[in-house]
This record gives C-alpha cells, sequence and structure tokens, in this order.
C-alpha cells in the first residue's frame, strides 16, 4: 500500500498540473483494489468486471388463448446480452429454457392444450451473469376462445327445482297482472327486443375457466360491503359487456366431473393490468351453481341490481341449438318499484308506484297468443317464444323496457332473432309468485 502512495506522489509530480487531479484518482482506485495488510489474496479485481444486469420490470401475463400465454415486462438491463425465459407447467419439476434477443420485451409460451396452467419466469443476462429471476407467474390457457364457441360448462346451471328452473305455464296469473302490464308499457317500449346477437358489442359475455384457473385481486369501489371479496378467477383481458354496466361473467368448472360449477360475476368492470392482473368493480358476487336461490344476504344486491346471477338468465346459443330453453330469460324495465319478489333479494328503486314491477316479478307469454301467433315463428326465435311460453323471464335490472338478454355470440342469426321484436308486452302476463317486499310502512302511491 505504501509503495502505491509513494508511485502516486512521484506521478503527480512529473504531470503536468492539468493532469494531477486524474493521476491521483487513478491511485485511489489502486488503492482501493489492493487487500489489507497480510491479506494474499492480491487486488480485489472484481470491482473491473461488469455489473450484473437489472432485472426485468413488470412481468405479467398480457394475454391469453386456448393455445398460449403471452409475457410482457419492462426492459431494464442496459447492456443485456439476452433475456431468459424459462417455463414448465405447473407442479413439475424441470423448466425449460428459451433465450431471446436482447431488448426483448415478449414472450409467446405456445403450443400448449386448453384449460392447462404454466409458470413463467424472466431474467436479463449480461456476458459473465445474469439478474435473479423475476417471481413466477402462473397463469391458465383459455378453454375457448373469448364469445364463443363456448365450452361445455361441465355442471347444471342451478338445481332442477329452482325458481329459474320452474315451469310456471300453468301457475295463476297475479291478479295485479293487467295493472303492472300496462304500468310497464307506459313508462317505455311496448315490443319485445332480443338485447344479444352476432355482434361482439351486444349481449354479455361468458367465460368458462378450470377449476385451477389462477385468482386474481379485485377492489370494489361501489357496492363492496355487499360484494363477496376477492381473489377471482378472471383471465386477463376477459371480455366485458358493451354498454353501461360493464359485466364480466366467470364460469368455474367443477373440480370433479359431476361437482357444482361456481359463478363469478362483476358489475362496472374495469382490467387495471399489472404484475398481478388485477380488475376494480363496482360491485360482485360469487354463486355456487349447485344450490337453489336466494344466495344473497337479505337486502343485498350483486352483479345485478335484482341480487340475482346474471347467467342463469342468458339465452345461450348453445342451449337454442339444440331447439330447448329450459329456464326462465333475464328482462329488463325502465321503472321498477321500491320492492322484490323472492328470489330477488335487493331493490332498485324509491317508486311507490306499486304498479310499477318489483325485482324478481316473472312473467310468462300468454298461452293464448302463443296459440295464436306461434306458427308465424321460426328457428332460434321460436325456440325462445317457447321458453317465454314455458318458463317466463325474471325482472333483473332496471334498463330498457322488454329487454332480455343473451349469451355474446357470433354463431346468433341477427335476422331470425329479429323475429322476436314482433311480440308486443300485451302478449305478457305476470305470473303470481308472492307478493312484493317492500320497507316497513312503504306505502303504495302513485
Amino acid at each position: 500500500m505504501i509503495g502505491i502512495v509513494n508511485l502516486a506522489r512521484r506521478l503527480v509530480a512529473a504531470r503536468p498540473a492539468s493532469l494531477r487531479f486524474a493521476a491521483i484518482a487513478s491511485a485511489m482506485v489502486l488503492a482501493a483494489m489492493w487487500p489489507s495488510p497480510g491479506d494474499p489474496a492480491g487486488p480485489d479485481l472484481s470491482l473491473t468486471a461488469a455489473a450484473k444486469p437489472r432485472a426485468p420490470g413488470k412481468v405479467r401475463v398480457d394475454r391469453v388463448s386456448e393455445s398460449s400465454i403471452t409475457l410482457k415486462w419492462r426492459d431494464r438491463a442496459h447492456g443485456e446480452r439476452r433475456y431468459e425465459v424459462r417455463h414448465r407447467p405447473a407442479g413439475a419439476e424441470g423448466w425449460t429454457v428459451e433465450k431471446l434477443k436482447r431488448n426483448s420485451t415478449r414472450f409467446v409460451n405456445g403450443g400448449l392444450d386448453p384449460g392447462t396452467v404454466h409458470e413463467h419466469q424472466v431474467r436479463a443476462c449480461g456476458k459473465r451473469s445474469c439478474s435473479k429471476w423475476s417471481a413466477v407467474r402462473t397463469q391458465a390457457t383459455l378453454l375457448a376462445p373469448f364469445n364463443g364457441p363456448h365450452p361445455d360448462l361441465g355442471c347444471e346451471v342451478l338445481p332442477p327445482s329452482d325458481a329459474f328452473n320452474q315451469d310456471v305455464s300453468g301457475l295463476p296469473a297475479d291478479p295485479h297482472s293487467d295493472a303492472y302490464i300496462t304500468q310497464i308499457n307506459s313508462d317505455g317500449g311496448d315490443v319485445l327486443h332480443p338485447d344479444f346477437g352476432s355482434n361482439p358489442d351486444y349481449g354479455i359475455p361468458v367465460v368458462v375457466v378450470p377449476g385451477n384457473q389462477p385468482r386474481v385481486p379485485i377492489g370494489f369501489d361501489q357496492y363492496g360491503d355487499e360484494s363477496d371479496p376477492g381473489p377471482y378467477p378472471v383471465p386477463p383481458r376477459a371480455p366485458v359487456e358493451g354498454g353501461s354496466d360493464d359485466h364480466v361473467l366467470v364460469v368455474e368448472q367443477p373440480d370433479a366431473p359431476g361437482g357444482a360449477c361456481t359463478l363469478y360475476e362483476l358489475y362496472a368492470s374495469k382490467y387495471r393490468d399489472g404484475a398481478k392482473n388485477r380488475w376494480t368493480a363496482g360491485a360482485g358476487a360469487i354463486f355456487d351453481l349447485g344450490l337453489t336461490l336466494p344466495q344473497r344476504p337479505e337486502g343485498w344486491t350483486s352483479a345485478d341490481a335484482a341480487g340475482l346471477p346474471i347467467l342463469p338468465g342468458l339465452v345461450r346459443y348453445e342451449e337454442a341449438a339444440t331447439g330447448f330453453i329450459g329456464h326462465a330469460i333475464r328482462v329488463t324495465f325502465d321503472e321498477t318499484q321500491n320492492g322484490y319478489v323472492y328470489p330477488a333479494t335487493h331493490r332498485a328503486s324509491s317508486s311507490s308506484n306499486c304498479d310499477r314491477p318489483p325485482m324478481g316479478l316473472r312473467l310468462r307469454l300468454r298461452q293464448s297468443w302463443f296459440d295464436a301467433n306461434a306458427a308465424g315463428f321460426t328457428g332460434q326465435a321460436l325456440v325462445i317464444l317457447e321458453a317465454l311460453r314455458r318458463y317466463g323471464m325474471i325482472v333483473a335490472d332496471n334498463g330498457s323496457n322488454w329487454f332480455i338478454s343473451g349469451s355474446t355470440d357470433p354463431r346468433w342469426d341477427d335476422d331470425n332473432l329479429n323475429q322476436l321484436k314482433d311480440v308486443p308486452g300485451a302478449a305478457f302476463e305476470v305470473v303470481g309468485t308472492g307478493e312484493p317486499i317492500r320497507p316497513a310502512g312503504a306505502p303504495c302511491g302513485s
């Protein structure tokens, strides 16, 4: 060490004044590299080796399909020679390592089987060393493309004894039926309207995921106190309903054949991306499709105003194609009253006009109208008309008058569905399924 200091003194004295600072700096570096007295290891040359590249930032699953998982990350390495991605099926022991060019920010793990779960990690590598691996990102491939065709759910949608699946064609009409229908038609449109079709901007999308689909955080910003907490098994960039309600529906298949599916539904949904693929929503509800309704606490909403699940009331292409729809259909009306009928659990109006429909009200197509007019309908429209006669419709939300709901699917025949727009609201009647539940002491008025 003393020899280095003496050497530095001689260099400083011998060089021009303008270079003295550089000479002193060089001596300081040499001194820092030199070991302490008695250390035989010699100078610490590691200070001159290239530093490890910085680890990639914000590693996340960006997109999924039925055969691929796409990762993205931020390139923060500055001088890396390459990126490495390792991946494996969840639970496997060995990894497959892929080497990518420098400055890479994306990797597609392709050729995968539908409904399988895979783990991924990313790191940056320099000439002699690599950054540490990123946290593991786990994701499942889709069972089928978004927006249909949809895979088989692998379960029944609510038990046969549930209200949604009850044939109401033989039940007596509600004594207040005529007043309800007259008021509904005076509050808005007076003809039936299928609010779904081949255009993905219409209808409510449904995603079916395997039982081992990874769950992601859900933050609630409107009705958190009436929402089932997350995480939910929602895939990245799952389709969101067009319009103002922004519903997301996910059906999780049972872990074992013969088990019940679990239904996850969100209202006012927004995908927030990020490493955890999180979402925010106005409200969220989880339903066990093996149990009857109601499943919400008294007075609670869901992703729908009535506190009902949305999926059981959707017209799905797959069932229409079989020629039989065996459940009630979701319907909205412009105005509702301050009350609800089971299996609904929530009211969404302050109106004291008891001629307006309560949430959960059951309506059906009149037998006399069906007998006189059914011969003029064909295909999908006729199948839906028969369902409206036998199983009817359930008031689930405030919205446009006589709008019935179906799943998003490119296979719908829009020209055929348009036949339903010839059905007048006056062709329906209300089924007697119970008195509305209203706030204590709430009067009926106009």
